[in-house]
């Protein structure tokens, strides 16, 4: 967990944005309490940032805060991701189909370069560079369409689907799979083809789907249920 702030921007996004990389990665683990005052002291500043930073991951469903009780890691709720996904599918495969009329020859080098890359540290054994990567893919792709809003309404649904994904590298979602759906996704933009494009971007988003269940059976002391709604049912379904 990154430990300085920069003192010339605002801390309490600092702080969050370090506890939130830090619960995604699994470095604070589901039902870890989380001390206002160790964290404050970590990071050099008073408790009122860290306060406004657990509420911020409060809002985001990362924490759970219990008056009297302390500040605790939620587990990972299944309703929460699947639903994070089904937003996310309705953003980006909007984005696919735009970026088949609107990706320019330079956007589709750079996604091309990213793939590359991707398997590369596959091939090293790099989990964390590789999702870093894959985010930089679906980052770039938002941008190649020229919406500023898409990354960010993504960004903002997806932590929870992060904490899976990276429990699920590299057994469950094997990172073969993943690269090969970047390259199908790629692929059809090239061809201009929106609505193989679609196909293949909600063919990438469903993975997770596939991993869950398998998942939470294999670490029931870090997820919460095990209801899913129907349209996770659904993307199951269709694999």
């Amino acid at each position: 967990m990154k430990e300085t702030v920069d003192p010339r921007y605002a801390i309490a996004p600092q702080i969050f944005r370090a506890l939130r990389q830090a619960i995604v990665t699994m470095e604070l683990l589901p039902g870890q309490a989380l001390s206002e005052k160790e964290i404050a002291a970590a990071f050099g500043v008073s408790r009122q940032p860290v306060r406004e930073a657990f509420i911020k991951l409060g809002e985001a469903r990362l924490v759970r805060i219990l008056p009297q009780r302390g500040t605790f890691v939620v587990r990972i709720s299944l309703s929460d991701v699947a639903n994070a996904r089904f937003v996310r599918e309705a953003v980006e495969v909007a984005v696919a189909r735009a970026a088949c009329s609107i990706a320019s020859n330079d956007a589709q080098a750079r996604l091309a370069d990213l793939v590359t890359a991707q398997a590369a540290a596959a091939s090293a054994g790099d989990h964390r560079g590789f999702l870093a990567l894959d985010e930089e893919f679906h980052r770039t792709l938002a941008e190649a369409v020229d919406c500023p809003t898409a990354w960010p309404i993504v960004e903002d649904v997806k932590a929870q689907m992060d904490r899976v994904r990276y429990l699920s590298l590299p057994e469950a979602s094997p990172m073969s799979r993943l690269i090969e759906q970047h390259g199908a996704i790629l692929a059809a933009i090239a061809r201009r083809d929106p609505d193989a494009a679609a196909a293949a971007m909600r063919t990438h988003l469903s993975e997770i789907l596939i991993a869950l269940p398998r998942l939470a059976r294999a670490n029931p002391d870090l997820f919460d249920d095990s209801d899913l709604p129907a349209h996770a049912t659904l993307g199951m379904a269709r694999q």
